[in-house]
C-alpha cells in the first residue's frame, strides 16, 4: 500500500452511518490498482447532521468523489451544486462527483437494478413491476425503471411513514413520465398483492425483509409465484433469500440483490474514473478471496 499511496493520490470516499460492514473499499481499491490509477478509497462514519461539514471537507480536501450510504442519502441531496435527472426526482444520492468545486449528486441503485436485470436477460422496457417497499433503494429502482420504459409500476408497502413516500414517488413518476401507470396499495391487501403479481411481468422485495436478522422470512406467500414471473430481490446478504429460494424451486429467473450492489457499484466508478469497473476480475478476485475464508 505504501508504495500506491503518494503526494498525488486522489483520494475518494464513503460517508454514512454505519460503514465499517461495507465492501465498498475493497471494491473500489482493487479496482483503481487493476487499472493503475493513482487513487485510493476509505470509509468515513458520518452522521446525518454531521453532513454539511463532510460536505463541506470534500471541496477543502479536494475529494474527487463520494459515495454516500444510509442514512445520509436524502440530506445530501440537499447540500450538492447539482443534481442528476434521477437525483432531482428521486431527492437522494449515493454518489457525489467533484468537479473543480462543483460537487453533482447522482443516484446509482436504479440503474444497478436494471443493469442487474438485464445480466439476466430482462429488460424493463414495456413490463409491469410489482414492488414491495418505499424506502430509498425502492424509490431509485421505481423510478429508474419508469425513466427506463417500464409500462406500469404497483407499490405495496406497509400502512407506515414510508407509505406517504410511495405516494410521493407516484406523483413525481406521473410529473417525468406521464405514461407510465403508477399505483400505490397498502401490503396488508394481500387479495390485491395477489391480483396485482398475476399480471405482472417482475416482481420485486425492496425491504430489509429477507435479510439478516430477518433470513428465513419472505413477504411473498409462495403461492402467488409462477414459472413465467421474473423475481429480483435488493437484498445481498445472504446471497440468496427466502423469496428468490422460493421463485427459483418453481423455475422462475431471478435476479439476486448481489447483482444489484455490483452494477450500481460499477455505475458510479464510471462518474469517478470515466472508465468501466473491471467487474469480471473483481468478482474472480472476491470468489479467491471467500474460498480461502473456508
Amino acid at each position: 500500500m505504501e508504495k500506491r499511496i503518494s503526494g498525488t493520490t486522489g483520494l475518494f470516499t464513503l460517508l454514512g452511518s454505519p460503514v465499517g460492514h461495507s465492501g465498498s473499499p475493497a471494491m473500489y481499491n482493487f479496482s483503481f490498482q487493476h487499472q493503475g490509477l493513482d487513487y485510493a478509497y476509505m470509509a468515513f462514519d458520518v452522521k446525518k447532521d454531521q453532513m454539511p461539514q463532510a460536505i463541506d471537507a470534500l471541496r477543502l480536501f479536494k475529494v474527487r468523489g463520494s459515495n454516500v450510504t444510509m442514512p445520509c442519502k436524502t440530506v445530501a441531496a440537499t447540500l450538492v451544486d447539482d443534481l442528476s435527472p434521477a437525483a432531482k426526482i428521486i431527492g437522494a444520492i449515493n454518489v457525489i462527483v467533484n468537479d473543480n468545486g462543483k460537487l453533482t449528486g447522482h443516484i446509482t441503485d436504479g440503474i444497478g437494478f436494471v443493469r442487474n436485470l438485464k445480466e439476466h436477460g430482462v429488460d424493463v422496457a414495456g413490463k409491469k413491476l410489482v414492488v414491495i417497499g418505499a424506502g430509498g433503494a425502492a424509490t431509485a429502482l421505481q423510478v429508474q425503471s419508469a425513466l427506463d420504459g417500464a409500462k406500469a409500476i404497483a407499490i405495496f408497502n406497509q400502512d407506515d411513514e414510508f407509505y406517504a413516500n410511495a405516494e410521493q414517488t407516484q406523483a413525481k413518476i406521473k410529473e417525468a413520465k406521464p405514461d407510465v401507470d403508477v399505483q400505490v396499495y397498502p401490503l396488508a391487501d394481500q387479495a390485491k398483492l395477489k391480483a396485482e403479481i398475476e399480471s405482472a411481468d417482475i416482481l420485486v422485495n425492496a425491504t430489509i425483509v429477507g435479510m439478516k436478522p430477518l433470513d428465513g422470512q419472505s413477504l411473498i406467500d409462495p403461492s402467488f409465484l409462477r414459472p413465467d414471473l421474473v423475481v429480483a430481490d435488493t437484498v445481498y446478504n445472504p446471497l440468496k433469500t427466502k423469496l428468490i429460494e422460493d421463485a427459483e424451486a418453481i423455475g422462475c429467473v431471478t435476479a439476486p440483490g448481489k447483482g444489484m450492489l455490483l452494477w450500481q457499484g460499477a455505475a458510479a466508478y464510471t462518474l469517478f474514473t470515466g472508465k468501466d469497473m473491471p467487474t469480471d476480475e473483481y468478482q474472480a478476485y472476491e470468489a479467491k478471496q471467500a474460498a480461502a475464508q473456508h
